[in-house]
């Protein structure tokens, strides 16, 4: 992973003194909340309905053992002993003080992270695949690019202010695990015909209010070509989005109104103008980044195979856990173990310090001092040998970490809902804890197969209800929290926007209703093998609107 260089520890040092004296004059009155606003937004501090939040950047959703750590300290010290992962591989603490808030920087600062341009209109944290450099089927480590880019983005002059905020993510497999397709650029790392690695690239896809599915711009631009395209692109969305309508200020409006023919030719004109300058990637650039994500020398594991079959047929809880949550590993002997942050009934996406402390030590035993954070707000251990899982299992089996959920139906995307969001119309949390308990059973759970529901308490979408399978959205109907459901949505390569199929239900209703929509799903599907979204996509919404709405 990449560590600091000199410079980047100068730089966040300086920006957290920087941030402390603004505080200062916030808290002596010198600074109205109006005039603070800007500033503690360009540090990630956001004022919630009860408190301060601050939003923590995790580049690309990778950490090491000692970050985790310094993440379970901020929950232990400065918060109320958790902290809540989110879909973009970040995570937020909902209730720091404000006072306190520069000794989180600098603590954070002291194991080189920060909280830079988690919020405000700019570029974002890259998000990319979670598997990304473990996984069997990608063409290359996506975060090297991720990295490249965030080194670019990070206080470019020209794209601090733009119309509004603005998500990259990457992919480095056509297996798609980035949602690349609902950002505003979406990078696929491909090979030509001729084996030269580049990009395919994807521009005006989002979700929020006016849900667009990104559409291809260009179907193959070179590896060296990454930042001038990526410039080109944004330099265009700067001149041309709305300023006079943040609702439609999106580079996914301008696309949209203007045509994606129109916008790429604006965009080769402006990539054909910089192109050879000193926006070219030179390859020893790209190697130099590339080293940072070397492989950890792996042992060999000459028996591992063979142990984790014997201690998944001495345990039936250990192999259903190893069944859902272990995914296949590029290096033989090893694998890839996603850690369920959806214990039945928890708020999804929350760990406690404890939690996060484990996670640490586990990622220093057994994973080669690496961490990732997914975008379904799991955790990722992403190199265990396979003759040590058994006791990875059991660790976590001891923290309440050890749900054997991933891609089932309690693993649960929510955003934090009214219970915190001040542009929240309605809570997620509960309906969440509520669907949990509700399909607790785990042979129930099996037999549904896989089914992602995701929940927002608004329409900023920021549980991606949109592209859940079953998605559910909150809204305010003079007073009383409705939610809304949609279904056949999807992230992957496949992508889909889900399609609304009725009136709203209540909060007490909402279980119910997804029940129905199980029990139709089960009835129709054509074989225990049709997933949910492909019996949807084969029937389509009519049977479930009949069973919801008669």
């Amino acid at each position: 992973m990449y560590r600091y260089d000199a410079f980047d520890k100068e730089f966040v040092a300086a920006r957290v003194e920087q941030f402390r004296d603004q505080v200062g004059r916030r808290l002596s009155g010198e600074l109205t909340e109006d005039e603070f606003k800007p500033l503690r937004l360009m540090n990630g501090v956001y004022l919630q309905l009860h408190a301060y939040m601050l939003r923590v950047a995790i580049p690309y959703g990778t950490l090491n053992a000692a970050q985790m750590r310094m993440l379970a300290h901020i929950a232990r010290t400065y918060d109320r002993d958790y902290g809540h992962f989110t879909t973009r591989q970040n995570i937020q603490f909902n209730w720091p003080k404000l006072i306190d808030i520069p000794d989180i920087l600098a603590d954070l600062a002291s194991v080189d992270m920060h909280a830079i341009q988690t919020s405000g209109n700019c570029i974002r944290n890259v998000t990319t695949d979670h598997f990304a450099g473990v996984a069997a089927d990608e063409i290359d480590d996506p975060r090297v690019y991720a990295e490249i880019l965030r080194q670019w983005s990070t206080l470019h002059p020209e794209f601090i202010f733009l119309p509004r905020k603005f998500k990259i993510a990457i992919t480095g497999a056509a297996r798609d695990r980035a949602a690349i397709r609902v950002h505003d650029i979406g990078l696929e790392l491909r090979r030509d015909e001729n084996g030269n690695k580049g990009f395919a690239v994807f521009v005006g896809g989002g979700q929020g209010r006016t849900p667009m599915i990104a559409k291809p711009v260009r179907e193959f631009l070179a590896e060296e070509d990454l930042i001038a395209y990526t410039e080109a692109i944004l330099r265009v969305y700067n001149l041309y989005g709305r300023r006079d309508n943040k609702y439609k200020a999106r580079i996914k409006i301008l696309v949209h109104e203007t045509g994606i023919d129109e916008i790429r030719r604006d965009v080769e004109a402006e990539f054909e103008r910089i192109r050879d300058g000193v926006l070219k990637l030179p390859a020893e650039d790209i190697a130099a980044i590339r080293a940072h994500f070397a492989p950890p020398d792996y042992a060999e594991t000459v028996d591992a195979a063979s142990a984790l079959a014997r201690a998944r047929a001495a345990d039936a809880e250990f192999d259903r856990w190893v069944e859902r949550n272990v995914s296949a590993h590029k290096a033989p002997g090893h694998a890839i173990v996603t850690v369920s942050l959806k214990a039945i009934g928890a708020p999804p996406g929350d760990a406690t310090a404890r939690q996060i402390d484990v996670l640490a030590d586990l990622a220093e035993r057994h994973s080669h001092d690496e961490l990732r954070i997914s975008h379904e707000q799991n955790v990722i251990l992403a190199h265990v040998r396979q003759d040590e899982l058994a006791d990875v299992h059991r660790v976590l089996r001891e923290a309440g970490l050890a749900e054997a959920n991933a891609g089932l139906i309690s693993d649960i995307i929510a955003c934090p809902g009214l219970d915190y969001c001040a542009l929240a119309n309605a809570r997620s949390i509960p309906v969440a804890q509520a669907l949990s308990r509700h399909f607790a059973d785990a042979s129930r759970q099996r037999e549904i197969g896989e089914l992602k529901i995701k929940i927002s308490g608004c329409i900023n979408a920021c549980g991606h209800h949109h592209v859940g399978h079953l998605g559910i959205l909150g809204v305010d109907r003079k007073g009383e929290e409705y939610y809304q459901i949609t279904l056949g949505g999807s992230g992957d390569e496949t992508t889909s926007i889900g399609e609304i199929v009725g009136p709203g239900f209540p909060e007490q209703e909402v279980v119910g209703a997804v029940d129905k929509i199980v029990d139709t799903y089960l009835d129709l599907r054509n074989s225990k093998d049709e997933t949910f979204l492909a019996a949807y996509r084969r029937v389509g919404a009519a049977p479930f609107k009949e069973a919801l709405y008669g």
